[in-house]
């Protein structure tokens, strides 16, 4: 069974920063593409970046291009999403998953419980 265990989301100011962590359980790691998704109340989840299973090709949504940036340790069975110029419209409940590849939620299998950032203004 494959576990996925989000971390790091917290409270900052507009303009702040945070790095989400997401373990997974598992030998197959490096053999996935994985993908951090959020949802804010009252909306649908939405796909924010995604990265390759060597690391080597990221994808991002389009709000927040240059501003965050996913990453993987293949070594570590981790991925990191590290956030910049955060804004209260990231506000969001944040997942990791394991999928084949995509932008949709229905092409990823596992999901993380989720951490919640909130941006103040």
């Amino acid at each position: 069974q494959v576990q996925l265990v989000e971390s790091g989301g917290g409270l900052v100011p507009a303009g702040g920063s945070l790095r989400l962590s997401c373990a997974a359980s598992g030998r197959t790691f490096s053999s996935y593409v994985m993908g951090w998704f959020r949802q804010a109340l009252g909306k649908e989840r939405e796909f924010v970046a995604g990265i390759s299973r060597g690391g080597s090709i990221t994808s991002y949504a389009d709000s927040v291009k240059g501003r965050f940036t996913i990453s993987r340790d293949n070594a570590q069975n981790k991925v990191y999403l590290q956030m910049n110029s955060l804004k209260p419209e990231d506000t969001a409940v944040y997942y990791c998953a394991r999928g084949t590849a995509g932008v949709s939620p229905r092409e990823y299998n596992y999901w993380g419980q989720g951490t919640q950032v909130t941006v103040s203004s």
